[in-house]
């Protein structure tokens, strides 16, 4: 079931549908949460200067500016806040790489209120270390599952990692885990402290993605009292957090120069210093690091220090997309499934035969973390002991299906008709798309919405392959 509120969170909601502000207040207000809202990103960025929020539900799409830009606002003055994107499902490659740039999550539109109140909770815990909200928003220590929350694909590729981890899981050596978003980095670092001899000290997971320049120096190595404006007090960075642990950090090569050089000296000799403080302090941290970039490259265009490079990548384990490793798909989605369960206090199953083989079908653009949003909110849908077709998103269901990076293949046409045209018919794809998930599939509410009669709307269904 759905847990419990244990503190007062405040909330922030910046969409520009009056309605959904409305109705998303009284839902999170009803929970015991303090909600403000707006339509706009400029009085947003007044509310979040002028006092502290917890958590921003945040429209991609706003009148005066975009997703993007309010999480480089929301990271560089309010570092302690943490961002869910709503978003359309047709707009799941936007929603991921808004979490490159530190977004927590993403939650497509419509919205469910179980789904909305567990995304919620699980961005307000992400922020909470031993009880209490963290600093920074960035940090988190937790628990480290034992097992039951990482499953081992049945593949080819699932075996050579498993092999990967458990080779090094034992040994001291500094490991680099590279992989697209979504592919679960994190997770295979935490089973690799898990099955080390690290596992019953501290696990500390630090997203450098996430780390405003100004701030990325304390949290990674503490600072002394008065060291900057704000340093009302010592304090310990993720370092001294995770003595005898294991220390993750998450999209390294977001590290700024000069905080790759200090990472560098801790690495050679195993000490840190506190910003503004006169003595070295001995650390004793396993590091573990990843990222989504080509860090090589990164290197020769001189935005990472080659030493550090050698220095982390003394072993890699590279993490390949959902979308080369489909036989894994049924797996993962029973795992994510018995997750929901859990979550919703629901009793599904499994799934329909046409359900899973639309599952097979689909690209999976963001990977495990787009698989598992997916599966969350078939379970919250699903009136049956089996989650049937109907239950998915619209994207899943049409096919509308790409890998990170790559334009989404509309019909032939698009080859050999770039240019407007093609940026054409993309735009109408995306619309037809969303109507028919707002209008629960019912192609006459459909078009009557997009105001043209059945006829036309079921020839551009199918000049655009969305056929079902």
């Amino acid at each position: 079931m759905i847990r419990t509120i244990m503190t007062k969170a405040r909330i922030l909601i910046v969409d520009d549908d009056q309605d959904l502000c409305l109705l998303l207040t009284r839902l999170l207000v009803k929970q015991g949460y303090t909600v403000e809202s707006t339509g706009k990103g400029s009085r947003a960025k007044e509310l979040l200067t002028g006092s502290k929020f917890d958590l921003v539900l945040c429209d991609h799409r706003l009148p005066d500016t975009d997703g993007l830009q309010m999480v480089q606002f929301i990271r560089a003055n309010a570092p302690g806040t943490v961002v869910i994107i709503i978003t359309g499902y047709s707009e799941v490659r936007l929603a991921v790489e808004l979490m490159r740039h530190g977004a927590f999550d993403y939650i497509g539109k419509p919205l469910y209120p179980d789904e909305l109140l567990m995304r919620v909770q699980d961005a307000l815990d992400s922020t909470r270390v031993g009880g209490t909200v963290a600093g920074s928003g960035s940090k988190k220590e937790q628990k480290v599952p034992d097992g039951d929350e990482f499953v081992e694909g049945e593949g080819t590729t699932a075996h050579v990692i498993a092999k990967h981890i458990a080779l090094v899981a034992p040994t001291d050596m500094t490991t680099l885990i590279t992989g697209e978003t979504g592919t679960g980095k994190e997770f295979v670092a935490r089973r690799i402290h898990a099955k080390s001899d690290r596992a019953k000290a501290p696990f500390v997971a630090v997203d450098c993605g996430a780390l405003p320049k100004d701030l990325a120096g304390s949290e990674l190595f503490g600072h002394v009292k008065g060291s900057f404006t704000g340093a009302v007090a010592d304090r310990a960075g993720s370092f001294e957090q995770a003595q005898g642990g294991t220390l993750f950090l998450d999209e390294v090569g977001n590290l700024s120069y000069d905080n790759q050089m200090k990472l560098l000296r801790v690495l050679q000799e195993r000490k840190i210093r506190r910003l503004g403080g006169m003595k070295d302090v001995d650390v004793d941290v396993r590091i573990l690091a990843a990222t989504n970039e080509d860090l090589g490259k990164a290197v020769n265009e001189g935005r990472f220090r080659e030493d550090l490079f050698h220095r982390i990548n003394e072993f890699t384990i590279q993490l390949v997309p959902l979308r080369q490793r489909k036989e894994d798909i049924p797996r993962f989605a029973s795992h994510f499934v018995e997750q929901a369960n859990q979550r919703l206090g629901r009793s599904v199953k499994g799934f329909e035969p046409a359900a899973m083989t639309k599952l097979m079908d689909h690209g999976w653009s963001g990977n495990l973390r787009e698989l598992g949003n997916v599966i969350k909110r078939a379970v919250l849908l699903s009136s049956g002991d089996h989650i049937s077709a109907d239950c998915l998103p619209a994207t899943v269901l049409m096919g509308a299906h790409t890998p990170t990076g790559t334009p989404i293949d509309t019909d032939a046409r698009s080859h050999a008709d770039p240019g407007l045209r093609g940026v054409a018919h993309q735009a109408e794809r995306e619309a037809i798309l969303t109507a028919l998930e707002r209008n629960g599939f019912n192609k006459s509410k459909t078009a009557e919405q997009l105001n043209i009669d059945r006829k036309t709307l079921y020839n551009k269904i199918k000049a655009l392959g969305l056929e079902q």
